[in-house]
Order: structure tokens, then C-alpha cells, then sequence
């Protein structure tokens, strides 16, 4: 079978820390963390695999055990899973850069970037017919930007990606990014949803190695060199944000209500008498009596003590951390705690 008939190789990046989500990720990468009791890297190769992508590869970094544990090999998900190790992390050019002798193997002419913790529905036989169609070097997959004040924002026009804006901010004709005088007309700000088709031309002549960012570097760069080097795939695809731990729960809960709600993890320990509300519980979680736990999300191992009470809060065992600004120490625990919505 020749290479360009093959279903394309996927690179999973799953190798950034987190810092949005966090305490959340001081004890699991963010790609493993548990959305309605399914970590995030399962439910994207699930997806990935129901399109005939069976060949992934995963970067990492941060807390790396925490995906290999639940991944391994990718053997029951009916894939096959390799690694690709980054130290330091290398960003979202140079970890595809690195990755590249695994994903471009046999002259495959294309291959899939997908953010792990992207929990989507993007028509991806439709995204790489487009992809093949225009020749393009990077083709993105756009919806139109829900919320500009929280999300970075990408213009398009003609199908052309021309610049990226940063969130809370108006796309106009040049972006935050500008290109050459005269090279774009944006049209449209949309919103990336962290799936891509991409040729290996578009990284092939970084510096292994070297950290770099695709969109606040390498596109910008592509697209001033040809403007059609990076294309839009605007399309309806439905997208969840986990982006921090009260999205997180929100998304979680979200799922929960269609698919029936995983939770509370089967090896987590709730004492009779304690409330839990609306709550997840990760693995070996310990609530004691007469606890209250109402809109949380509690870590890997935490224990709860008897009697106290928490609301809209991220919790972990502190386990010697010290607390960022906006966290605090309660009873051995690190927790970060999160407004209502307005």
C-alpha cells in the first residue's frame, strides 16, 4: 500500500504543565485528567480511532507516568501508541519538530496534530480532503469564536488564515501577528478547536530540539512567506473547554448528564454520613464523616477530614507544596477556589 493511501499518523500533544488548571495538574498531567471518570488522552484517541487513525503518537513531559499508565501501548483502544519525550518541553512547533521521525516515516505526506486535551467532534475525512485539496502546509480546524473576551482568536479570509488575535481583542487586517504590508483582507475571527492537518514541510526545517510556538511564531512566518500556507477549515463542530478546574467540572457535569455520571472514581471512599454534591472524586479520594463537598473537583489520594466543607474549590493533597497567589493550605490540602459565573 502505497504511503499516501494510508489513514494518517496523529501526534497527541500531551506534553505542556498546565498552569490554567492547576493544583488539578500538580498530580496528573493535564491529558489524564478525568472528564466524567474518562481522562482526556482516552477520550481523544477514542475519537481518533472511530475515524480509522490508528497510528498515534503522544509528546511528553509534564508528569509523563500519569499518561503512560493510562494509555500504555494504546492496545485496548485498538491503536497503536508511541512516545515522543521532550526535556525540556519544546511547544506546540518544536514538539511536532521533534516528533517528526515518527510521524513522517514511509514519505507520509501529512499527518494530524490534535491538542489531547481537545474534547471535539471536528469531521476529520472532511478536514483532510480540504487539507489535500489546497496543498496548504497547515490546515486549521475553525468554529466561529464563541467568546472573543476569553479565547484567542484566528482571521480567515478567502479560506487563508491571516493573523491571530489574542483574547479580549477584535481581529483586524493584520492580527497580532502582522504580515507583509497588503497580504491579508481578514473577513472572519474564529476559534482554533486544536485539530490540525499539517505537512512535515511545515516543521522540517526547525532545529530539533529548540522550543518554539506554532501560532505566536512558525504560522505567522509560513503565512508571510506564501499565503497559502495556512488554511481554514471553518466548520459547526462542537467543542468543550477544560481549560481551567471550574470548566473542568462544568464540562464534566455536561457529560455526566449524557452519559450517566462516572464521577465519583470506583476507588474512592465516601463515608456515609458525608454530602457530595455535584462533586468529582478522583482515584483513592477519602471523605470523612459528616464532609461536605459541593461544586469540586478533589485529586488523586486527597482526604477529606471529618466535618469540614468545601464549595467550588480544586483540591489536592499539599504534600509539601507551597501555594500560588490564588490557592491556599486547609488541612493538609492545597486547594484553589472559583467564583460563581456572572
Amino acid at each position: 500500500m502505497a504511503a499516501s493511501d494510508r489513514a494518517p499518523r496523529a501526534l497527541l500533544l500531551a506534553a505542556g504543565v498546565g498552569t490554567r488548571l492547576r493544583p488539578l495538574t500538580h498530580v496528573r498531567a493535564k491529558a489524564a485528567v478525568p472528564v466524567n471518570g474518562e481522562p482526556l488522552v482516552r477520550r481523544a484517541i477514542r475519537w481518533l480511532a472511530s475515524h480509522a487513525i490508528g497510528d498515534i503518537v503522544i509528546n511528553l513531559h509534564h508528569l509523563p507516568a500519569s499518561v503512560t499508565a493510562i494509555v500504555g501501548e494504546g492496545r485496548d483502544l485498538g491503536v497503536r501508541v508511541r512516545y515522543s519525550w521532550e526535556h525540556p518541553v519544546l511547544g506546540s512547533a518544536g514538539g511536532p519538530r521533534h516528533a517528526l521521525p515518527l510521524l513522517a516515516e514511509d514519505g507520509a505526506s501529512s499527518f494530524l496534530i490534535v491538542n489531547a486535551d481537545t474534547l471535539t467532534d471536528v469531521d476529520i475525512p472532511s478536514l483532510l480532503a480540504a487539507h489535500e485539496a489546497s496543498h496548504a502546509l497547515v490546515t486549521m480546524a475553525l468554529v466561529p469564536n464563541p467568546r472573543p473576551e476569553k479565547y484567542g482568536g484566528v482571521t480567515v479570509s478567502q479560506g487563508r488564515v491571516t493573523g491571530f488575535t489574542k483574547p479580549g481583542t477584535r481581529g483586524d487586517s493584520e492580527g497580532d501577528f502582522p504580515l507583509k504590508a497588503g497580504a491579508t483582507e481578514a473577513v472572519g475571527t474564529y476559534h482554533f478547536v486544536g485539530v490540525q492537518a499539517v505537512r512535515p514541510e511545515a516543521f522540517a526545517a526547525l532545529a530539533d530540539g529548540v522550543a518554539l510556538d506554532s501560532v505566536g511564531w512558525l504560522y505567522p512566518r509560513l503565512m508571510a512567506d506564501s499565503p497559502d500556507a495556512v488554511r481554514a477549515f471553518v466548520c459547526d463542530a462542537a467543542f468543550a473547554d477544560i481549560g481551567t478546574p471550574r470548566d473542568c467540572l462544568d464540562t464534566s457535569l455536561a457529560l455526566a448528564a449524557r452519559e450517566g455520571s462516572r464521577l465519583v472514581s470506583a476507588s474512592a471512599s465516601v463515608a456515609g454520613s458525608a454530602l457530595v454534591v455535584r462533586t468529582a472524586l478522583w482515584d483513592d479520594v477519602v471523605v470523612g464523616a459528616g464532609a461536605s463537598l459541593r461544586d469540586c473537583i478533589v485529586g488523586d489520594g486527597a482526604r477529606i477530614p471529618a466535618g469540614a466543607a468545601f464549595e467550588r474549590c480544586a483540591i489536592v493533597a499539599a504534600d509539601g507544596r507551597r501555594p500560588a497567589g490564588d490557592e491556599r493550605i486547609e488541612g493538609g490540602l492545597l486547594l484553589r477556589a472559583w467564583q460563581d459565573r456572572s
